[in-house]
């Protein structure tokens, strides 16, 4: 079996239960943060929104460089309130689809390296690096953002089962 044939339903899943998360994002705490050392509701959402970018990059480069010198000329997106989020989260959802749904075993073994200032930080293969740090982050940030719902008492979602705002039972 094609390894794209078992990480696919998977990202699918983690994709739906992501844009149900977002889809809850209040336009008007996007400046609300629960801690003077938490980012803000609007940042974390964002970043929720952009990790799926990551498995694109994994998929079309050999790495990726955190700290270029000279810079980088990747701009992050800021949006203002949730049409927005959304809007940058789908384009990344569709564009990483298709980097996987594209993809041979042989790109998924090829090792991929994150790099900071050019000094290496780790290199893996690429599956490894989908499922540690596309995924897996993925999820740890989703988990974030519904700690900060239930601080503003948002309904947090299902995910994995009921969540204790969606009990049917």
């Amino acid at each position: 079996m094609p390894y794209k044939d078992t990480i696919l339903p998977e990202f699918d899943m983690e994709m739906d239960s992501t844009r149900r998360t977002l889809e809850r994002v209040p336009d008007d705490k996007f400046s609300w943060q629960p801690h003077e050392k938490s980012g803000t509701l609007g940042w974390m959402a964002t970043h929720v929104a952009t990790i799926p970018h990551w498995a694109k990059i994994t998929m079309e480069q050999d790495s990726l460089d955190l700290s270029a010198a000279g810079g980088s000329d990747r701009v992050p997106p800021k949006p203002a309130n949730r049409k927005e989020l959304l809007e940058v989260f789908d384009k990344n959802r569709a564009e990483a689809r298709a980097a996987l749904a594209n993809a041979s075993d042989a790109d998924y073994a090829k090792p991929w390296a994150l790099l900071m200032g050019g000094e290496e930080l780790f290199r893996e293969p690429r599956a490894a690096v989908l499922r540690r740090m596309v995924l897996n982050h993925l999820i740890h940030h989703r988990g974030q953002l519904t700690m900060y719902f239930r601080l503003l008492n948002v309904p947090v979602p299902a995910l994995y089962g009921p969540s204790a705002d969606e009990q049917k039972f």
